[in-house]
């Protein structure tokens, strides 16, 4: 009954072998790859696994990237099953425009966000923040509609952007100050608190729009350096994708 699930980002690929599909399965193999280097898994991290029975991913860097990844699971008789959003899943509810234009990991990790927050009491509105290459703000209520979110460049993009939009300045090295006074620090800071004030801001909404205080969730590879900057006390959860796999999987495969 093992299951893999897969995670694709914009530069790296996250992957579980779990011995079930559903929540709360543990953990029996997992490891990260750079996306130049899929090509390695079928003979090299992927070659020491038992044969997966089930397989569950979302991907947001393109098909290209998908069939490659398809193909380094050709040894296995194993169909790939991938997250497409849609108007509903698990218990949440997409009130994109076109549901299926909402990225799959921004969805999958609501699943796992909205399941984590009920399996603590009473249900809440949430806002859920993942911080990676890019930044996504989501807005939840507390019936499990998902409201809408921001999308903002993460750190790495913004320094980039401005190191090659403006004379003299360079990708800096600087530390989050209130006041910086050299221009690392002021050009880290300013990402920092430009990020955390969008998320004030839906905060901000959400708390307006439902009458009740939001739930505070952050995942993603990056969210460790944005926790000390944020203005609401936040609970940093590192694996929702993995998590909302196994919410979606545990309905699709039972």
């Amino acid at each position: 009954m093992g299951f893999l699930a897969i995670d694709v980002g914009n530069t790296r690929l996250k992957w579980a072998l779990y011995d079930a599909p559903r929540p709360g399965a543990t953990a029996q193999a997992h490891g990260v790859e750079f996306l130049d280097h899929v090509q390695r898994l079928a003979d090299g991290a992927w070659s020491q696994l038992p044969e997966p029975t089930s397989m569950l991913g979302c991907v947001v860097a393109g098909d290209a990237v998908k069939r490659l990844i398809e193909e380094q699971m050709d040894a296995w008789e194993l169909t790939p099953h991938w997250v497409v959003p849609g108007a509903e899943e698990a218990g949440l509810v997409n009130g994109y425009e076109r549901p299926e234009r909402l990225g799959a990991d921004r969805w999958v990790a609501m699943v796992g966000a909205r399941h984590h927050m009920l399996a603590q009491g009473a249900p809440r509105p949430i806002v859920l923040v993942m911080v990676g290459t890019a930044v996504t703000v989501e807005a939840i209520d507390a019936e499990g509609r998902f409201l809408g979110g921001l999308i903002l460049p993460g750190h790495g993009i913004m320094l980039r952007a401005l190191e090659s939009g403006t004379a003299g300045l360079s990708v800096p090295t600087g530390e989050v100050q209130l006041f910086p006074t050299n221009t690392s620090d002021a050009l880290t800071s300013g990402g920092t608190y430009a990020i955390a004030g969008a998320v004030e801001r839906m905060w901000q909404h959400l708390r307006a729009h439902t009458g009740q205080e939001p739930a505070c969730l952050m995942t993603g590879g990056a969210g460790w350096k944005m926790m000390p900057s944020m203005t609401r006390p936040f609970e940093l959860v590192e694996n929702l994708i993995f998590d909302g796999l196994l919410e979606i999987a545990a309905r699709r495969f039972a």
